[in-house]
């Protein structure tokens, strides 16, 4: 088993980060680059989550190898024992036995230093020109690489004077003569102490709000009463959406009038006109039927930076439009689901009744095993129950993370609760218990930092949306953050567990992630100071985000969020249940005009068959004599008559859908129209019906 355990973790880490970013992603549509970086950064930050806990085995045993070759011989023990001085104890031979996922020596060394430096040079160099590179507008590679040099020209610099201005510093000063070693060591300190700073932020939301959002989750109609926040909330997203879609597409139109066949720039608008959507493409067309030439003296021609410009601004608005509709789609989804675990709870039958079904067809499987017996007592039963199991265990863990947090530099005595379990597990050299306490540890703490990565978003810049939503831009981001974080985060958690001898004071050997970060002595006040004390504001960030300051503070400048106690949550989930009421009686007539349709080709769709099979039978009828002709006008009248009642069915399957009058509006109101259909609908009028 050597060094298999570490092979198995690296595939299935792998795996595990390819199926997340499919999930934010879109492997058709993205570029390769940017796919394969996101994937990168991804990848070795969940690969030093998943194996630090096999480092922190590995030394637990090379520690016991070593305590064992070091303790002195029994003769000299029991000599000792006759002075009247009792030797230290120390683990006998047979104690020491190999664990399971043993790692080789030599091999850890290795793989932290080409996981960290590749992490830290893909976050720190490689992922912020690629941000630049993919928001670009430009038409050529070399025109969007310059646009992203320019953009990180400040960004670069910055760290370079920063770093020029501590080497002449250094150069200049004769009490410091630091080393290669030690330079990389102050360098690592730097990068870890920013990602420390930003980690306790997230870290002291994540532990209050994973926990509530479980909780809430198990109380009847929260989730009902936060969608149709979300419903409304997207809804004028939508709006504004489709609207900045219009605006932009008025301007391409304008440009592709302007720019004929044989301009030098009319090559940039072809450009321009393959990102817009397909209607709007039909639309405008190419204009190639206009052979007039340009004449610069007669038209003001867009210059080609204004192109530029109008290209990066086609591409955002094309994506948050495209973004918008599928999150609406799976928002109702959603909210009709929910409405329906809400009517299902009084169901005496006990068999889970959906008014809608499943737009895709589910897996044999899942309509084996998932049968609507089983639906109602997990929805409606069994899953209230669960959250709230799985809330107060996690509340549990948030709390020994925060007294950890505020204790682990004590080491006399040992107060981290982290801290105690390991070294109960060391005693015995039980291994397996060393490393499950260990990853549960870590993956909690990964959890709380990496949910709140995934939550939050940063106006329309920066935005994680799952089904596929996500540009390039966010993904960028978020391989950057998560390659800022997970450093600290993983010496944060050697810390809370005393395996960092900077924190536990013991002449022990160290992990190997601990030996490629240098010993942190250089910078004492930051070894003594920042990384000790800092930590400890995560109480007061708990506090906040336990009575919702960050919430209220956003509601105060304008950006709406939902609390329970306000009065503008309230008016939107009013206009939510609104939307969704509209929103329903659609669908409930789009299925039923698919009902009558097929109920229409089931009862006539054998007769239309054989009608039209007798008129393609003898196709040269008409050629026949005139008494033949005459003999079969008969035939010929029956014909036509048919096929004034076929039309008469075909019109009247072709029949506009029934109105509904309790409707606030029919013909006005964009929300009446099919939602995947190529017109556009402005949203601004439905607002103001509903403000």
């Amino acid at each position: 088993m050597s060094g298999a355990a570490l092979g198995i973790e690296i595939i299935f880490v792998f795996f595990l980060a390819l199926f997340i970013l499919h999930r934010y992603g879109d492997f058709k549509k993205q570029h390769r680059l940017v796919i394969i970086a996101t994937l990168l950064a991804w990848y070795l930050c969940f690969l030093i989550v998943f194996i630090l806990p096999l480092d922190v085995s590995t030394t637990i045993y090379n520690r016991c190898k070593l305590a064992v070759n070091s303790s002195p011989p029994e003769s000299s023990s029991s000599n000792n024992i006759i002075n009247g001085s009792y030797p230290t104890s120390a683990p006998r031979k047979h104690k020491c036995f190999e664990p399971w996922s043993y790692i080789p020596d030599g091999i850890m060394p290795i793989f932290w230093r080409v996981v960290y430096w590749t992490s830290q040079f893909l976050t720190w160099i490689l992922l912020p020109f690629m941000q630049s590179y993919a928001r670009s507008g430009g038409f050529s590679i070399t025109g969007k690489i310059k646009t992203a040099l320019i953009e990180n020209a400040i960004y670069y610099g910055t760290y370079l004077l920063i770093f020029g201005a501590f080497l002449i510093y250094v150069a200049v000063n004769p009490n410091f003569n630091l080393q290669w070693n030690q330079l990389q060591t102050i360098g690592i300190a730097a990068a870890n102490t920013w990602g420390l700073f930003l980690l306790v932020l997230l870290l002291g939301y994540g532990l209050v709000e994973i926990p509530r959002s479980h909780w809430n989750g198990a109380k009847r109609g929260y989730l009902l009463m936060k969608t149709y926040f979300k419903v409304a909330k997207l809804m004028t997203e939508k709006a504004d959406a489709e609207e900045n879609l219009e605006d932009i597409m008025e301007e391409v139109r304008k440009v592709n009038e302007s720019i004929k066949y044989n301009h030098p720039l009319r090559k940039c608008v072809d450009t321009i006109l393959k990102k817009c959507p397909t209607e709007y493409q039909e639309k405008m067309g190419r204009n190639m039927d206009d052979y007039e030439d340009f004449d610069d003296r007669q038209n003001n021609y867009p210059s080609e930076k204004s192109l530029v410009k109008l290209h990066k601004q086609v591409i955002y608005s094309v994506q948050r439009h495209r973004r918008t509709q599928v999150q609406w789609r799976i928002l109702l989804e959603q909210a009709f689901y929910l409405e329906d675990v809400a009517k299902n709870e009084t169901s005496a039958t006990r068999q889970f009744v959906h008014t809608f079904q499943f737009q895709e067809p589910e897996n044999r499987i899942t309509r084996y095993f998932y049968t609507p017996t089983v639906e109602w007592y997990w929805e409606c039963l069994l899953r209230p129950w669960f959250y709230r199991i799985l809330a107060i265990v996690l509340a549990t863990f948030s709390v020994i993370v925060v007294w950890s947090e505020c204790t682990f530099f004590s080491t006399k005595p040992v107060l981290s609760l982290f801290a105690v379990f390991i070294q109960l597990a060391e005693r015995t050299y039980n291994y397996i218990y060393i490393e499950m306490a260990c990853f549960l540890t870590i993956f909690f703490l990964s959890i709380c930092v990496y949910s709140t990565v995934f939550r939050i978003r940063v106006f329309n810049y920066y935005y994680l949306a799952s089904h596929h939503q996500t540009d390039a831009y966010s993904l960028l981001f978020s391989g950057m953050l998560f390659c800022r974080l997970t450093p600290p985060l993983c010496l944060n958690f050697l810390g809370l567990t005393h395996m960092d001898s900077s924190i536990s004071h013991k002449n022990t050997q160290a992990t190997a992630y601990t030996s490629i970060m240098g010993s942190m002595r250089v910078l004492s006040f930051i070894a003594d100071g920042f990384y000790i004390y800092y930590p400890m504001l995560v109480v007061i960030l708990c506090i906040a985000t336990y009575f919702s300051l960050g919430t209220r503070c956003l509601n105060l400048l304008g950006f709406q969020q939902f609390m329970g106690d306000n009065e503008m949550t309230s008016d939107f989930i009013d206009e939510g249940k609104e939307l969704i009421r509209r929103e329903k009686r659609k669908r409930q007539r789009q299925e039923e005009g698919e009902n009558r349709r097929r109920e229409w080709k089931e009862r006539y769709g054998n007769s239309r068959e054989d009608s039209t099979r007798n008129r393609n039978v003898h196709p040269d009828e008409k050629e026949s004599s005139f008494s033949e002709t005459n003999a079969s006008r008969p035939v010929s009248k029956y014909t036509r008559s048919n096929g004034r009642t076929e039309r008469d069915r075909i019109e009247l399957l072709q029949d506009a859908e029934p109105l509904d009058f309790n409707a606030d509006s029919v013909s006005d109101d964009p929300l009446d129209h099919p939602l995947d259909s190529g017109r556009y609908q402005p949203g601004g009028r439905i607002l103001y019906d509903f403000l």
